[in-house]
């Protein structure tokens, strides 16, 4: 360890003397990676180049260099026909697993030459590559170093994610006459699930759905025998397959059938389950929700189902990743260092409330405290914390009562429900708890007269409460294809809040859409209006007596410098992130 250690710095510091990075970027990173949990944390150059924006080729071109990994990224024939099918035979002789897994790590088999495999790795100083070569059984192997945008255009042409659960599915011909009786049968349903191999659907859904990044699968009855399956893309439902010729109770069926703690024989009734599948070498957990509805065949039973993806690579454990603006950073950060009081984060669901408060609760984990979780239900796991189970026998205000008895130092409440939970709160915040925990509203002055609604006191709200946040996920722009509007309207720019001298000034780029995102856009980032809770936001509340001026917690926190949603998002159309249009549809006027 000391050793790795050593050669990190050493490493750093050619960084340093080469002037790639400065020695408190180094600093920073180092100190980054270090507080990555073991099974997610990032190697040195993949931080500089995520974190800190620095060229990703030049930085791992020099810490190849030093460990003295060969560059072949200047080869002649790298991406020539010839070179193209000698390295599709050597993957067609090689496990698949072993395949997938190099190819997950933006690696390929080059060459071989006398029994030795020559590999072209976008970072060369994986140790995971080295156990994978071993077990391939060559001679001897060499490790090169090749830049990351001609191992992804090597990989395009010479590697293909199969499904082989949808190439099954297509040698499936059903016969749409034996679909005429309406009736549901249990039997029948049975027989229709064998005869389909719906098993495979579903299987190859699933699967595509991860390598997608969808984030939820709508699975909807339709009109006679069809089932439309969607998937949500940063945001945006799309219709991925529709599935003629089977009754939707059957599509159904094998969904419960492979879902734990749910009845696959009630459909009056909503129920909540989960599957947990290894797909491409993860450990993945669907979150299932099955919902009864009403169809234009009044005497079937049909269910909406809608999985929720769990994929905990996508957690971040890290503040600055999560693009906080200057000054919400600011706040935000000041508020989750306090030794108690509220933090608030507000916002509807798929917003990336519990993504924020994870990244939150990994800033302040260390194993000095004890941080309990009470969600319901839990969608990651948490290092460091403990997370209480809810169950029949423990329900969440069982939970939520407990947590005073358990020696906390630190607590995440799911959400705040009602005025018991909200009292709870306010009750571990004055007796010197840090508490995390989200709200339901449009904004964050809205929160305030919320929580005062349900019947907490004004002097205990602006006692008790560090921070609330409101966040919004917006569509980036596509970095390939976004492209600048010409001769653009000022009254679209001024209809989000833009002064004639900004618009002079500010390049507005419109969505083009390409083969790399989907209709111009790929990825989301965050908006956010970050309301902190100084002085005079404090004062405002205590005096306010019958009612909460939401109006005046607003201007005061422009003075202070909060951004409100509106311009939140102009920032992110200033930095040529997102369009005006899709500000306009994310937020309300100021």
């Amino acid at each position: 360890m000391a050793l790795q250690m050593n050669l990190k710095r050493r490493s750093g510091d050619l960084l340093i003397e080469k002037s790639i990075v400065t020695r408190e970027q180094l600093a920073q990173a180092l100190a980054t990676q270090e507080s990555e949990p073991e099974a997610i944390r990032r190697r040195l150059g993949a931080i500089l180049t995520d974190d800190f924006g620095i060229d990703r080729h030049t930085v791992m071109k020099h810490i190849a260099d030093f460990y003295a990994f060969r560059d072949i990224s200047s080869v002649s024939d790298i991406k020539s026909e010839e070179r193209i099918h000698s390295i599709k035979r050597i993957l067609e002789s090689l496990p698949k697993e072993s395949v997938d897994e190099l190819v997950h790590r933006k690696t390929v088999p080059f060459r071989v030459e006398r029994n030795n495999l020559i590999l072209a790795s976008a970072d060369p100083t994986d140790p995971v590559i080295i156990s994978l070569v071993d077990k391939l059984g060559f001679k001897s192997y060499e490790i090169t170093y090749c830049r990351l945008e001609l191992v992804e255009d090597i990989l395009s042409r010479v590697y293909e994610q199969k499904n082989e659960f949808l190439d099954l599915l297509e040698e499936i011909e059903l016969d749409d006459s034996a679909m005429a009786e309406q009736e549901v049968n249990e039997a029948e349903i049975d027989a229709e699930i064998n005869q389909s191999m719906l098993n495979s659907l579903v299987e190859g859904m699933l699967i595509e759905a991860v390598r997608q990044g969808v984030s939820d699968i709508h699975i909807i009855p339709g009109i006679g025998n069809t089932t439309d399956i969607h998937f949500r893309i940063d945001g945006k439902l799309m219709l991925w397959h529709t599935q003629t010729g089977v009754k939707p109770e059957a599509l159904s069926a094998v969904v419960k059938d492979k879902t734990r703690n749910v009845d696959r024989f009630e459909r009056d009734s909503s129920q909540d389950g989960f599957i947990q599948r290894k797909i491409d070498n993860h450990n993945l957990r669907f979150r299932v929700s099955i919902m009864p509805i009403v169809g234009q065949e009044f005497e079937r039973k049909f269910e909406s189902i809608v999985i929720r993806i769990l994929d905990d690579r996508k957690v971040i454990t890290d503040l600055n990743k999560l693009g906080l603006q200057k000054q919400a950073f600011k706040d935000f950060n000041k508020a989750i260092r306090k030794p108690s009081g509220i933090v608030i984060i507000t916002g509807p669901t798929g917003s990336g409330k519990s993504t924020t408060l994870v990244a939150a609760l990994y800033s302040v984990i260390d194993p000095s405290v004890n941080v309990l979780t009470v969600e319901e239900p839990v969608e990651y796991l948490i290092r460091g914390a403990r997370q209480l189970k809810i169950s029949d026998n423990m329900t969440f205000d069982m939970a939520i009562r407990g947590i005073l008895r358990h020696d906390p130092d630190i607590v995440l409440v799911g959400e705040i429900r009602d005025l018991k939970t909200a009292e709870i709160a306010i009750k571990l915040a004055n007796t010197g708890h840090l508490t995390f925990s989200t709200l339901h509203t449009n904004d964050a002055p809205s929160a305030v007269a919320r929580l005062f609604k349900m019947g907490v006191e004004p002097f205990l709200i602006a006692s008790a409460v560090n921070l609330v946040m409101a966040q919004r996920l917006i569509r980036r722009l596509c970095q390939h294809c976004k492209a600048p509007i010409r001769d653009i309207d000022p009254e679209l720019p001024r209809s989000v809040g833009f002064t004639d001298a900004e618009i002079a000034h500010t390049t507005f780029y419109g969505a083009v859409g390409c083969d790399k995102c989907n209709k111009g856009y790929k990825g989301r980032v965050a908006i956010h209006e970050a309301l902190f809770f100084d002085k005079n936001i404090k004062s405002i509340i205590f005096a306010s007596g019958d009612d909460i001026d939401e109006d005046q917690i607003r201007e005061q926190a422009i003075k202070n410098g909060m951004l409100t949603m509106r311009a939140s998002g102009r920032e992110r159309i200033k930095e040529g992130s997102t369009t005006i249009e899709e500000i306009i549809a994310i937020t309300i006027e100021d």
